[in-house]
């Protein structure tokens, strides 16, 4: 592992994909261990995506963790899709992790919507109840953080949660990924939380594996800091954490 620090982003590069999950879920226990022994319960926001498989694993391995003592959110959901739709957001983390250990609660975005904009009002009032301590997170192949792509981020961004339409690189990273069989199967829009309800979160862990994120990786960390690669916001904050594998870093 080689590590580090781009402006005030810490980051860290691993040999593959496996040992940097490990490594991330590894420093995200501890984070949790350290807040717990210095309150009753933490709200922790997670990503939904292959990329997240190897992070999430190991998570789920580790017996460790007071899981139920961590109330768990998600952070975008997809508009128009069936509820049991595996491509769905709380259903990819359902499956990965929200239905595989005891957390205190699971609060989903509500996939069935007709409403987005109410249906935003009402996550965001969630999570402004519950402030966050912890946010686990990628970068899509556009820079995009959550679903905030470069059209549609706002560094400044005054909603917590808003509804947005999805640019073509974002819905084509679905087909790449191999969430849906072409891009004509993926919705237009989403609900996402906005790029300041993101990282107002005390602590960041954002994880990158895979040579499809290599370009945003290197937009992320060499390009400027404004919302043509949102992710780039990172490299101002105090206590975030980049993990990369030797695919997404072959640029840099």
């Amino acid at each position: 592992m080689k590590s580090f620090i781009k402006d005030k982003l810490k980051v860290n590069v691993y040999e593959n994909r496996t040992l940097m999950g490990e490594a991330a879920a590894k420093d995200i226990k501890e984070r949790i261990i350290a807040l717990l022994s210095q309150k009753p319960e933490i709200n922790m926001i997670f990503a939904a995506a292959p990329s997240q498989n190897d992070v999430l694993k190991a998570l789920v391995e580790d017996k460790e963790i007071e899981w139920n003592r961590v109330n768990a959110y998600h952070m975008d959901e997809y508009i128009g899709l069936d509820k049991n739709a595996p491509q769905g957001f709380g259903n990819f983390l359902k499956s990965h992790i929200f239905g595989l250990v005891p957390f205190k609660s699971v609060n989903y975005i509500d996939i069935t919507t007709t409403n987005p904009d109410a249906e935003a009002e009402r996550y965001g009032k969630l999570l402004l109840d519950n402030p966050t301590d912890i946010v686990i997170m990628g970068i899509g192949e556009n820079g995009h953080i959550a679903f905030n792509d470069p059209p549609v981020a706002d560094f400044n961004d005054k909603k917590v949660v808003k509804p947005v339409k999805l640019d073509e690189i974002c819905r084509q990273q679905q087909v790449n990924d191999g969430c849906f069989k072409s891009i004509s199967d993926v919705p237009t829009h989403a609900m996402t939380l906005t790029v300041p309800t993101l990282v107002k979160a005390p602590y960041l862990f954002c994880i990158v594996p895979a040579p499809t994120k290599a370009n945003a990786v290197y937009e992320t960390l060499n390009g400027s800091i404004d919302e043509h690669c949102p992710a780039s916001i990172l490299r101002l904050q105090e206590n975030a954490i980049l993990y990369l594998d030797d695919q997404s870093s072959k640029l840099i």
